[in-house]
């Protein structure tokens, strides 16, 4: 049964789905990231192959595209020895009218033991998980604006494996937040891990207000906003999400909010720039900063299999 508190738990407070960041203790999202890294050497290995899923089934549904995101759990999944089924929605049975629970329904009388869900509408793999039988486990690989919690967690895995420490830490997120579930969940786990100063920069219709309720610095400033900040986070800009009105243009939007090495170099010299891709170069990043030394996107890449590998493994571990 679903914790009325919070359904990601049960009631000894285990992990047994990742719906979101927002409400799951430190220490949770601690015990990700330390057997993420414990997780790091299989991807070094001749066999890159641990026994830890055997036999478990994990169908990846993905009712919006993602190639990065659908990619890096299918190798997970793998590595941990599980059997992937990544399930064709644009000819599944959802596009011919069936319901999203009774697509559930059915594939869990398929003996599925873990979804990963992604879903333009917010709420879709909460929903799964009240509705599916109390073995299978869920993981939301981003659902509507709402949340994209695995992403923020590589996101996590990544700062604390080049700043060590994140009590002392200023951290930018810069652009669209308004549409960005990435941007959400990384506020939350920020805010969770302790962060002191987490900045939120964009232009005035790109960035609720509402996050100074969360101790988030608002600023419409892109100078203010990495002025000797230790970690930039570039979020892309949501084209598919937004209305025209929000933004005059992506070359405006370049010029006042883009990332380029003279804007860098405000922040502190040996700031890291991180981006949840894919990049829209020349948009919100420049090329030079993208493929710079203070880049670490493609590192974000490579720990993202190491983290949904942890999270694989813990859920799997626990019981409703």
């Amino acid at each position: 049964m679903l914790s009325r508190r919070n359904p990601q738990l049960n009631r000894h407070g285990e992990l047994i789905h990742l719906l979101s960041i927002e409400g799951l203790p430190r220490e949770v999202l601690t015990h990700i990231l330390d057997t993420a890294g414990s997780f790091m050497s299989v991807g070094e290995r001749d066999v890159k192959k641990v026994p830890l899923l055997r036999g478990k089934s994990v169908f990846n549904l993905f009712f919006e595209n993602s190639t990065r995101t659908r990619t890096t759990f299918e190798i997970a999944a793998k590595r941990l020895s599980a059997d992937v089924i990544n399930l064709d929605i644009a000819r599944s049975s959802t596009a011919k009218g069936e319901s999203l629970l009774d697509t559930i329904a059915n594939l869990s009388a398929m003996q599925a033991d873990m979804f990963v869900v992604r879903h333009g509408e917010s709420g879709a793999p909460y929903l799964i998980a009240q509705h599916c039988a109390p073995h299978v486990h869920v993981i939301n690989a981003g659902d509507g604006r709402h949340a994209h919690p695995t992403q923020a967690l590589l996101d996590m895995y990544t700062i604390r494996h080049f700043k060590r420490d994140f009590s002392g830490l200023t951290v930018a997120v810069v652009g669209d937040i308004v549409h960005s579930r990435v941007a959400r969940s990384d506020i939350h786990a920020l805010t969770t891990l302790g962060v002191p100063e987490i900045r939120a920069v964009g232009p005035r219709t790109l960035v609720p207000a509402d996050l100074r309720e969360m101790g988030v610095r608002v600023v419409h400033d892109m100078d203010e906003g990495v002025a000797d900040a230790d970690v930039v986070i570039m979020l892309r800009l949501q084209n598919e999400r937004m209305s025209g009105a929000m933004l005059p243009s992506a070359g405006e939007f370049f010029k006042r909010f883009g990332l380029t090495n003279a804007k860098l170099g405000l922040a502190r010299p040996d700031a890291i720039v991180m981006h949840p891709g894919p990049i829209n170069r020349g948009v919100e990043i420049a090329s030079e900063v993208a493929d710079g030394r203070a880049s670490v996107i493609l590192p974000q890449v490579t720990f993202g299999i190491a983290v949904r590998m942890a999270v694989m493994s813990i859920i799997a571990g626990n019981q409703a």
